[in-house]
């Protein structure tokens, strides 16, 4: 299992477009993927869980990746917030 704390760093935060894309890059991966806001657990494959999150900019969220490809998944994860999914 390997966790990251990841900044959102997009100026609307996660809103339709940047969680549509989160949860479709995630979905490519065979392991379990979770973001932690406040305490609060999601699945980052499922887009209602995303958005649920409200995350605007400057939200700080624990991703947690866990299974074959964790460590894939959490540099590729990485990276989308890290560009600000394109809106930067």
């Amino acid at each position: 299992m390997l966790q990251e704390t990841l900044t959102v760093r997009n100026r609307a935060g996660l809103h339709t477009r940047p969680a549509a894309m989160l949860v479709k890059l995630a979905a490519k991966f065979k392991c379990e993927i979770f973001l932690n806001r406040d305490g609060y657990d999601i699945n980052a494959k499922s887009i209602i869980g995303v958005m649920t999150l409200a995350a605007e900019q400057g939200s700080e969220l624990i991703l947690t990746t866990d299974g074959i490809d964790e460590q894939v998944a959490l540099e590729e994860l990485r990276m989308l917030f890290e560009t600000g999914f394109g809106e930067l």
